[in-house]
């Protein structure tokens, strides 16, 4: 028995710092590429941020205010009308309709 608990002791032990290393970081915490940076920065400047005319005592307020137009505008662009279009696309032959003479004269009438 003490065998037996020594070796389920020793396998936990050993399997623990593993279990650590398996964990991936969220997509949202990943880091930020170069063009990301400039994009977002672009895109606060066309929500009237401007970083060379901020100075210590207006910069929180200004860059706050220019996110929160940022944020509105992206949460305008999402909403919409109708159903989404993924998945709209269909392959094939265009349907005709059915023309008059394709029709048996002696349809049982």
């Amino acid at each position: 028995m003490k065998t037996l608990a020594l070796a389920v002791l020793t396998a936990s032990s050993l399997a623990l710092p593993l279990a650590s290393f398996a964990q991936s970081t969220p997509a949202s915490n990943a880091p930020l590429t170069r063009a990301e940076v400039k994009a977002q920065l672009v895109q606060l400047e066309q929500a009237g941020y401007n970083p060379s005319a901020a100075n210590d005592a207006t910069y929180p307020a200004q860059i706050q205010a220019a996110e929160a137009r940022v944020a509105a505008q992206n949460a305008k662009q999402e909403q919409g009308y109708g159903s989404g279009t993924n998945g709209s696309t269909q392959s094939g032959v265009q349907a005709t309709p059915a023309t008059p003479a394709a029709v048996p004269a002696n349809s049982g009438q």
